[in-house]
């Protein structure tokens, strides 16, 4: 019984978001803390580049929680904190970048590579196709002296075979 508590307990906690920020990092006002944890999920750690700083344990990723936190003790609205960011590391740093000419490829990209795999799927069964509906090959000599052998004497071609 107390491995099926303890594998519940182990299954539970992993389901829990870890967090990286350490205690002298949180502030004192509850609503700046909570819109500093809600930046730190849509801002990238550089170092780990698929996960936020809020759950990354690198150190750039402290440095860029703390940041923010002093951007906001401050007094910067959340996008002023954002367009620092961004003037200071790319428009990389944002999980969700701006839709602009220089990132194009990144938003229509993965759309441009299923279009073009899906022309490539059509464009090969178009071919295929054509290559099925071809003249047929013309019969060898042999070939054509057993089909009359077969059908003078008026067997199928599969009691041929046996």
């Amino acid at each position: 019984m107390r491995a099926y508590v303890l594998a519940i307990m182990l299954l539970l906690a992993g389901l829990t978001p870890a967090g990286a920020v350490l205690p002298d990092e949180i502030l004192d006002d509850p609503v700046l803390e909570a819109r500093a944890r809600e930046l730190s999920q849509e801002i990238r750690c550089l170092v780990c580049q698929n996960e936020n700083i809020d759950s990354s344990n690198a150190d750039l990723a402290r440095d860029l929680r703390i940041l923010v936190r002093e951007r906001l003790v401050a007094g910067d609205s959340d996008d002023d904190v954002k367009a620092f960011l961004v003037a200071r590391y790319g428009d990389f740093v944002l999980f969700n970048p701006p839709v602009k000419p220089e990132t194009y490829l990144l938003w229509f990209g993965p759309a441009l590579i299923v279009l073009l795999g899906v022309g490539g799927v059509i464009a090969y069964f178009v071919r295929r196709r054509r290559n099925n509906e071809a003249a047929p090959v013309p019969l060898s000599t042999d070939e054509r002296q057993r089909l009359e052998r077969i059908l003078a004497e008026g067997e199928t071609p599969e009691s041929a075979r046996r």
